[in-house]
């Protein structure tokens, strides 16, 4: 199981650059799972002059970025700035790149929204086959059409993994997936990159937002990940790749994320040494 450890940046906005190099350091990851959205050093009106640069200052740093999380609503390949945003991407060599989100509406049966995604899904795979940078997609609870393993499947299913993927989240699938042996073997063969977090369900309170979270994000550990299982399936199907630590502690102060993406890091080290 060689993983490479790399932390979700969005929640270290406000820092630029050179303090979410320092920020990763002092965490003790290996690289970024870096936030180019609007509002952050590298946002998509400045991705073709601004990301080389910040991948050069990574690599001396030793980091890497293996993945790149796209804005929210990046989930249509005619998006007016997609062939540049991939362009960027690749040029950098940032191997992976993380959707937005489909969210099921019953305005629309689920099947014909299925439908239109998967034509979605054809126009990323040939981005990602024209720049080498391969098109994930995550699994998130709430009304997110890629839910769990069984609809993120239903999503990229016809998609080449060699250029499509799967970012599973444990996290997630613990309040609305599969049991996390079972959900990571669904998605094997279009593995590539998982998202470390720790949820609670908790009880809505007057519905739900679109979209949003099913439960609370805990810290590693706490919530209902079975997180001996998820390092005994990584050992099993001999994953190797990125694994993010998403460190989601919203409204917290960034130093204070820093200090919690630290222990999470230790509590995960301890996991693969059972």
């Amino acid at each position: 199981m060689d993983l490479t450890y790399i932390m979700f940046t969005k929640h270290l906005e406000g820092l630029d650059v050179p303090g979410i190099i320092a920020a990763l350091q002092s965490v003790g990851v290996q690289g970024a799972d870096l936030c180019v959205r609007d509002g952050y050093p590298v946002n998509p009106d400045n991705i073709a002059t601004v990301l080389p640069e910040a991948a050069k200052q990574f690599a001396d740093a030793g980091l890497s970025i293996p993945l790149v999380t796209a804005p929210g609503d990046f989930n249509r390949p005619d998006i007016d700035y997609a062939e540049e945003y991939y362009a960027a991407l690749g040029a950098a060599g940032v191997g992976h790149v993380k959707l937005g989100y489909w969210h099921w509406s019953p305005d629309l049966h689920y099947w014909d929204q299925l439908d239109e995604i998967r034509r979605y899904m054809e126009g990323f795979q040939q981005l990602s086959e024209k720049h080498g940078v391969k098109t994930v997609v995550h699994n998130h609870s709430g009304k997110s059409m890629g839910l769990h393993s069984c609809a993120a499947m239903n999503v990229v299913g016809d998609c080449d993994p060699q250029h499509v993927g799967v970012f599973a989240d444990p996290g997630h699938l613990s309040i609305c997936g599969e049991p996390i042996e079972m959900a990571l073997d669904i998605v094997r063969e279009y593995l590539c990159v998982l998202a470390f977090k720790d949820l609670i369900r908790q009880r809505p309170l007057g519905g739900t937002q679109q979209g949003a979270p099913s439960g609370g994000v805990m810290r590693l550990g706490q919530g209902f990940v079975d997180w001996p299982a998820v390092v005994a399936t990584l050992k099993r199907l001999d994953f190797k790749g990125p694994v993010s630590f998403h460190s989601e502690y919203s409204g917290e102060p960034v130093p204070t994320v820093i200090d919690l993406a630290r222990i999470d890091v230790r509590f995960f080290n301890a996991q693969r040494e059972v």
